[in-house]
């Protein structure tokens, strides 16, 4: 496959949000919390796949680049303001901003990129570039 970008904040992000959780376990959460939406990846002789999975995430709230080799997905999931009574407490989806960036291999074909999104999964398809016929040269 090819090399993901690495996000050192993460493990921190992680830890934060475990230790936020004792803290406030009996106090409504006020912190809106960001999330890193998980991806499977594959290859095959065609392309590259990658699967994301973004529940609760609307289609016009993801965005998809592609810049000095690098796809990078992003976007947002949203609170829903929602009043349950006095006994609402808490919430244990996550909410915000995500981004993820992969570095495409060299032989991926960057003007030919798809992308379908369905049931809250993102499905990418990165076809690798077609190798050009050979040419024969004429010796003069």
């Amino acid at each position: 496959m090819w090399p993901m970008v690495f996000d050192p904040f993460r493990e921190l992000q992680d830890i934060e949000r475990r230790i936020g959780a004792v803290l406030q376990a009996n106090k409504p959460v006020q912190k809106v919390e960001a999330f890193t939406p998980a991806v499977n990846e594959k290859a095959d002789e065609k392309g590259y796949y990658l699967e994301i999975d973004l529940p609760g995430v609307k289609k016009e709230d993801i965005e998809i680049a592609v810049n000095d080799g690098v796809l990078t997905i992003s976007g947002e999931r949203k609170l829903k303001k929602e009043e349950n009574g006095p006994n609402y407490t808490r919430i244990e989806s996550f909410f915000g901003r995500f981004e993820r960036a992969f570095k495409l291999p060299n032989d991926a074909d960057l003007d030919n990129i798809e992308a379908k999104y369905e049931d809250g999964v993102l499905k990418i398809f990165i076809p690798k570039k077609q190798k050009p016929a050979g040419k024969r040269i004429e010796v003069k």
